[in-house]
């Protein structure tokens, strides 16, 4: 499939800059699959779309891991924590940076490629929220960046299907969680021809025994993000309760245990729009983003969500 099927066009006062006031209050553009039907609601009324699906969330917590360096002027951003202080990472700028430099607390031990680093770290994280960089404005508070049940702390981003609920309207719902600590696979862009030339690294995830027994013998799951779904696929695969995944989401692909996504706005040519694509259908998917851009959806990381039934 070539990537140039993932492009849309988006206006620029569509990307979300902040959260809204209430996480609920964020608009919902629901899409049965079976009846291709299109409704439009706002997040607080999730529950009354459900029917008893189970919902899986992922309880990662993002790190402080955007560090700031002064000479050369720029940034290290911890992707994942190896042990004994070493942490992958990118950092730039990668042609001005070698390795045995410090920058503070960060030491830089190997270049990987493409920007990313192996660095040692003293301490624990404590730079900057890492926001991604469309959003420009401030964020005034920096838990409005994490999810209201996050708890596993190891992401270098949020799983942002999650930011839209509070803690009122999970105990509405039949919840269990996974953990997928989100890392460079999540968010980097593709940037080969088609989707079979792009190579995932792989992320850290797992699931306790009793959680996925519930989720095994559900009736429907109802997946809460694109890195809940690379969870629960992965396991309906390989058994394995913890591990890496590489797993790669495209069109075409056989879902084994999830019956209902629920998801943000995702970016043009990117790994998450091409999972949204593979669980809705290539043209639907266009269809539904023509739409929501035509009823001035918020997108990406602090806009609105979609659930698709």
């Amino acid at each position: 499939m070539d990537t140039s099927e993932l492009d849309y066009d988006l206006p620029s006062e569509l990307i979300a800059q902040h959260p809204a006031e209430r996480r609920d209050a964020s608009r919902l553009l629901v899409f049965d699959r079976a009846s291709g039907a299109v409704r439009h609601r706002t997040f607080a009324e999730l529950p009354d779309e459900l029917t008893g699906e189970l919902a899986v969330v992922n309880d990662t917590r993002v790190v402080p891991a955007r560090i700031r360096i002064e000479r050369p002027k720029g940034e290290v951003l911890l992707l994942e924590h190896e042990g004994d202080g070493r942490w992958l990472a990118l950092a730039r700028p990668t042609r001005r940076l070698n390795p045995g430099d410090r920058h503070g607390a960060v030491e830089l031990l190997e270049h990987l490629g493409e920007g990313r680093w192996r660095v040692r770290l003293e301490g624990e994280p404590s730079g900057e929220a890492p926001l991604p960089p469309y959003i420009a404005e401030p964020l005034a508070d920096p838990e409005r960046y994490q999810t209201v049940y996050a708890d596993e702390a190891g992401s270098a981003a949020a799983p942002t299907a999650g930011l839209h609920f509070t803690p009122e309207l999970l105990a509405r719902l039949d919840v269990e969680r996974v953990t997928l600590h989100v890392g460079l696979d999540t968010f980097r862009p593709l940037t080969t021809e088609t989707l079979e030339e792009h190579e995932l690294h792989g992320e850290r995830y797992s699931v306790r025994p009793e959680p996925w027994e519930r989720i095994a013998a559900a009736e429907r799951v109802l997946a809460v993000g694109t890195t809940s779904v690379r969870v629960l696929e992965t396991v309906a695969r390989n058994s394995l309760l913890h591990g890496r995944t590489s797993l790669f989401i495209t069109p075409g692909f056989e879902f084994r245990r999830v019956d209902a996504l629920l998801t943000n706005f995702h970016l043009p040519r990117s790994t998450l729009l091409a999972l949204v694509m593979a669980f809705a259908g290539i043209e639907e998917t266009k269809r539904l983003y023509r739409l929501a851009v035509d009823e001035r959806y918020r997108f990406y990381s602090f806009g609105d969500a979609m659930l698709i039934l």
